[in-house]
């Protein structure tokens, strides 16, 4: 059955609040909103699972996605470097949730400080190699996450073998997800950051300005390349 037009009206007013179109994430504002969003939901899902670690009210199981150290990048600022230099578009972030939530399905695995910046990551690269036209290498996002290219690799078949392969989300599951996060937009005043103390260990995101360099060289010849084939079609 195809949506009526009232849903219609609904999705796309919901799309551009977020800033999933192409029209709205142009515009002034540097980052679409959807990003703020999803940051804020990630902070309070780890805050409650630390707090339920903390008092040993469940059990969690280490993963390859933890790291032996808390990421001094925050994780707004993290899922604004990833829109930034991966160029993915922004209904990779909502798509990106929906498979963290389907990994976190799993006995004893939760989200804290010490996963979830691999995770979004490497979410996000899931979802940009499936719904955009066109994404770089595992090289490249690996500079992108602070990771290398070997780590990204194995973060990206443990996810996907995760998910039974499993890529494909319906219609009204992606709706909901953008509701969800419409939902923190009335919540975000009232967050609290949370204060997580870092742990010693030598495995850790890296993020230096050669890096960033590295991967600004790649986003300038990428746009060219793509200029280059415009004039040959």
């Amino acid at each position: 059955m195809a949506p009526s037009t009232t849903d219609a009206a609904d999705d796309l007013e919901s799309y551009l609040s977020l800033g999933l179109t192409v029209s709205q994430s142009k515009k002034d504002a540097e980052y679409p909103k959807v990003l703020c969003l999803l940051s804020a939901y990630l902070n309070k899902k780890v805050q409650r699972n630390e707090e339920l670690l903390g008092s040993n009210e469940i059990k969690e199981s280490t993963t390859i996605f933890h790291g032996h150290r808390v990421p001094d990048l925050s994780i707004k600022l993290y899922a604004e470097r990833i829109f930034k230099y991966a160029q993915c578009s922004p209904s990779c972030f909502v798509l990106g949730l929906i498979y963290m939530e389907r990994y976190l399905q799993q006995p004893n695995i939760y989200m804290t400080s010490l996963s979830v910046h691999r995770l979004l990551i490497t979410s996000v690269v899931v979802a940009a190699k499936f719904i955009d036209d066109g994404f770089f290498n595992n090289a490249y996002y690996g500079k992108v996450g602070g990771i290398s290219t070997r780590e990204m690799n194995r973060l990206e078949l443990d996810l996907l073998f995760s998910l039974d392969f499993r890529l494909k989300v319906n219609l009204e599951t992606f709706r909901s997800y953008c509701l969800q996060l419409e939902k923190e937009a009335l919540a975000l005043v009232l967050e609290k950051p949370i204060h997580v103390q870092a742990t010693n260990g030598i495995k850790h995101l890296s993020f230096n300005n050669s890096v960033d360099e590295a991967c600004k060289h790649e986003l300038v010849r990428e746009r060219y390349s793509s200029q280059a084939l415009q004039g040959c079609s």
